[in-house]
């Protein structure tokens, strides 16, 4: 990348609909999720928000518009071409195979080893060591020898940020999980965010909670029915100002175009 050009975003929606059957899910969506920062989305049930995860992960492919991964227009065909695209997902409902160590699942499926083959073996120590190192990362101490069903839901989140940050990751969607927790729960899930952008990713977090999305967040993108609300920045708006968007109903589109209306009045001037 030359000097004069600058970074394009990890990831970019340029005017991205989806639609099923008549019904648009997403219509014309543009945002960009740059590196190192934290865009939360917002938005009632039924303004999009799920489609958008699916789309970014692979699950569900885009009709009209374009998706960008570091400049560079992609259309995922399976959640296997997102994550080898490094884009991680974490799901509301996190599944871990809760008998099998934290170790265990953080390396599921990549191992290390050690020695030659035919005498190459599972490098234990090293997994353990690994995982010890990655969860303090974002906050956790454990035994990394301890279940997996003996996280809470918060460090689950966690164990699977950690985990998309050691293999690399350059994006990270957080699909934050629908059961209630705790304020130590979200906190881990919180600092877990805030550790991966510090680590240079892109982090889309979508939530229903708008104190704690302004705790973190640097940016705000609000659905409606499927449609672009407002972009909105902390400079924009405070926790009182979107929790106050979030009442729901029209008032929550008629104030965002408000915001949005003045924020590019103020840029013009």
């Amino acid at each position: 990348m030359t000097a004069d050009r600058p970074r394009p975003p990890e990831l970019e929606l340029r005017r991205l609909s989806v639609r099923f059957g008549s019904v648009a899910a997403l219509s014309r969506v543009s945002a960009t999720l740059p590196a190192g920062e934290i865009t939360c989305v917002l938005g009632e049930n039924g303004s999009g928000k799920s489609t958008l995860v699916a789309v970014l992960s692979g699950l569900q492919r885009h009709d009209e518009g374009q998706l960008l991964v570091g400049g560079e227009p992609v259309r995922f065909r399976s959640p296997r071409q997102a994550r080898a695209a490094g884009i991680a997902t974490v799901w509301q409902d996190l599944a871990v195979a809760p008998l099998l160590s934290i170790w265990r699942n953080f390396f599921l499926g990549a191992e290390p080893t050690r020695g030659v083959w035919p005498l190459r073996r599972l490098d234990v120590d090293r997994a353990r060591e690994v995982t010890v190192r990655a969860m303090a990362r974002v906050g956790v101490q454990l035994d990394p020898d301890q279940p997996a069903s003996t996280l809470q839901a918060g460090a689950r989140q966690s164990l699977a940020i950690a985990r998309a940050m050691h293999f690399g990751a350059r994006a990270l969607i957080v699909d934050e999980p629908t059961a209630p927790l705790t304020v130590a729960q979200q906190t881990l899930l919180l600092q877990a965010i805030v550790a991966a952008r510090t680590e240079g990713l892109a982090v889309l977090l979508v939530t229903n909670n708008p104190r704690y999305a302004h705790l973190v967040g640097d940016r705000f993108l609000l659905l409606a029915h499927g449609s672009v609300a407002g972009v909105l920045t902390r400079d924009d708006v405070d926790a009182a100002d979107l929790m106050r968007l979030m009442a729901g109903g029209e008032e929550f589109t008629a104030l965002t175009a408000a915001l949005t209306a003045l924020h590019s009045e103020l840029g013009e001037r």
